[in-house]
């Protein structure tokens, strides 16, 4: 094999690799979850990891899934898909199973969910159980150039289609956890 073929194969090759391997690196944030109850409030670390994102191409093979406004299936799918991060909230990490994000101004907004409830928040008693269809965990950081931001988490919450066609989530809870202080590690 010639110089020539020899710089070209390494030429492809690190345009195939090296994207995968900058991918592989994955985002991590940690952020400081707060939410008000009545006269309480409560506030815990949280951190989220992102292996990869989602791509188009993936995002749009579960669009239908998500119009169909079918809670059960929503979750069927989401379930099926491989982890590609997590969610910690003390000790305990929910696999992330969507990850997707997409510019705003100078920043970017960043979608996780995962396909179990990361709290049942507001429930009456320790270790509450689910409520039919409040199924997932969603959360949304608003991230600016430099990975820093805000957010909110849905920590128990099912999703749905309006008949405008804009995705809805409704929490099991009616408080809203803020995000603040979120940073890229």
């Amino acid at each position: 094999m010639n110089t020539s073929a020899r710089s070209m194969i390494t030429a492809i090759l690190t345009l195939v690799l090296v994207p995968a391997a900058l991918l592989a690196q994955g985002e991590t944030y940690s952020a400081t979850a707060s939410v008000k109850t009545g006269n309480a409030t409560a506030s815990k670390a949280v951190t989220f990891h992102v292996d990869r994102f989602l791509t188009d191409a993936e995002r749009e093979k579960l669009v239908p899934v998500v119009k169909s406004n079918d809670g059960t299936a929503i979750v069927k799918a989401l379930t099926a898909l491989p982890d590609i991060g997590y969610v910690a909230v003390g000790d305990a990490k929910t696999p992330v199973k969507y990850a997707y994000t997409r510019p705003t101004g100078s920043g970017r907004l960043v979608t996780l969910v995962t396909a179990k409830p990361l709290a049942f928040i507001g429930s009456k008693a320790p270790n509450a159980k689910p409520t039919d269809g409040y199924e997932l965990g969603i959360a949304l950081l608003v991230l600016d150039a430099a990975g820093n931001g805000d957010g909110e988490v849905s920590p128990a919450a099912r999703i749905s289609v309006d008949g405008k066609g804009a995705i809805v989530t409704s929490d099991y809870s009616h408080e809203v956890v803020r995000l603040t202080g979120v940073s890229k590690k």
